[in-house]
């Protein structure tokens, strides 16, 4: 990933999110241009701060770098519910998501 696709995927993401990039930058206890600048490309966050990032998010790091998962904060809602389902529904629930992705 290229820090332009760093960038967009950040943006697209937090947007994703619903929150704007001072509101994050503030959350992650940053200050205010944080994530503007790095969406900008002026800046890439450390190590640290990319983890702050994906906690904010809440996914983890694979997921940021999964461009082909446009909604990986969901997913993961979806996931922690299901892991409180037993199993015969979650073979119900995969017959209704194989069903749904054929007709896509």
């Amino acid at each position: 990933m290229t820090e332009k696709e760093f960038s967009l995927r950040l943006a697209q993401l937090r947007n994703e999110k619903g929150v704007s990039a001072r509101d994050m930058s503030l959350s992650i206890g940053q200050n205010a241009s944080y994530i503007n600048n790095i969406e900008n490309g002026k800046a890439l966050p450390s190590m640290s701060g990319f983890f702050y990032i994906c906690e904010y998010l809440n996914i983890s790091p694979k997921d940021f770098f999964d461009t082909n998962n446009k909604t990986p904060e969901k997913i993961q809602n979806v996931l922690g519910e299901l892991e409180k389902v037993d199993d015969e529904y979650i073979d119900s629930i995969a017959n209704i998501i194989k069903g749904l992705a054929k007709n896509e």
